[in-house]
């Protein structure tokens, strides 16, 4: 089942991924785009980032 992140944790893991992508991290996800933001934006919409958070007192 996948966790649902608030949009804080959503933003810091896109932009985690972007940073990544932009470094030359192998893409998740067959894509057109080129921008990292949106590459790593769509990786998390198809569920296959590698990305955990965790919460305090959870």
């Amino acid at each position: 089942m996948m966790q649902r992140y608030n949009r804080y944790e959503k933003a810091r893991i896109l932009g985690a991924r972007a940073l990544q992508v932009s470094y030359g991290a192998p893409v998740l996800v067959d894509s057109e785009q080129t921008e990292p933001i949106l590459i790593a934006a769509e990786e998390y919409d198809a569920g296959v980032l590698p990305f955990t958070v965790k919460r305090e007192g959870k």
